[in-house]
């Protein structure tokens, strides 16, 4: 009984611990995260195909329009694929609406030099120079895209980082430009859900955003209306069961579990 008596003490102890770091991070956190996304930016979301801003973003969306940012997007390609581009565009549309993007800030890129085939590797200079005009004339302060890893592996999706990567060692981004990434990490990791949380509260981050209970059914909504032409109701579960970890930083940004949560961390080049 005495053992048992420690054990539970040791449990207290180690649980009041954690919360406790965790509490004190947090605070810090809170003001980094007011710094680094203060009110009244112009945040441009760059994205490969339709379906990446309700699959990948929709929580930083949310969670960036509530920070009262003005979200431009980005998209490279119609997502003709399966030859379904004007649905998939129509769908985009859609799915901005309910994000709160309208479509005077979309831009989708409908040419065949940017063809929606994971087999296809994009021209890196060629998806800088749009992606650099795009940020000139919107006066973009804020980039958001995707990793070196793609998330997913695909190479659409890589193109983008790759962009975004030379565009600063070219030095045509304005010193200390900030660009977030969405980080990959195991499948594992992906489908943990909940379990994950540990990993994402303890991991290094700057931004930790828990979305509203209204929030979260617009995510859902949106990621219904991309995901009607793929395999239903159990990837579109499981997909939003997904958080957003997203990073700034040299390495990617961190793909996070949880359907309420996404933390950012600094991307130094």
């Amino acid at each position: 009984m005495e053992a048992v008596g420690i054990l539970c003490l040791a449990v207290v102890v180690l649980t009041w611990g954690f919360f406790w770091v965790w509490e004190s991070s947090e605070r810090m956190k809170s003001q980094e995260q007011a710094d680094l996304l203060g009110g009244g930016s112009h945040t441009l979301l760059v994205i490969a195909h339709p379906d990446d801003e309700a699959m990948f973003f929709a929580p930083t969306v949310l969670g960036l329009a509530r920070l009262r940012h003005r979200v431009f997007l980005l998209c490279f390609s119609a997502g003709n694929y399966y030859n379904q581009g004007e649905i998939r565009k129509r769908e985009l549309l859609q799915s901005c609406d309910v994000l709160g993007i309208p479509p005077s800030s979309v831009m989708i890129i409908d040419n065949r030099d940017f063809p929606d085939d994971p087999r296809v590797q994009w021209n890196t200079e060629h998806v800088a120079s749009i992606l650099l005009q795009h940020i000139e004339v919107n006066s973009i302060n804020l980039v958001v895209t995707f990793d070196a890893g793609g998330v997913s592996g695909h190479s659409n999706h890589v193109a983008l980082y790759a962009a975004v990567r030379t565009l600063h060692s070219e030095g045509k981004l304005p010193k200390g430009f900030p660009v977030l990434t969405l980080q990959s990490v195991s499948v594992l990791r992906k489908y943990l859900s909940l379990l994950d949380l540990p990993f994402s509260l303890l991991g290094t981050c700057d931004v930790l955003f828990v979305l509203t209970s209204k929030e979260v059914t617009r995510a859902k909504v949106v990621i219904k209306l991309e995901w009607k032409m793929f395999s239903g109701d159990l990837i579109t579960v499981r997909k939003m069961k997904t958080a957003e970890d997203i990073k700034r930083s040299k390495e990617d940004l961190k793909r996070g579990l949880g359907d309420l949560l996404f933390v950012l961390k600094k991307l130094n080049f």
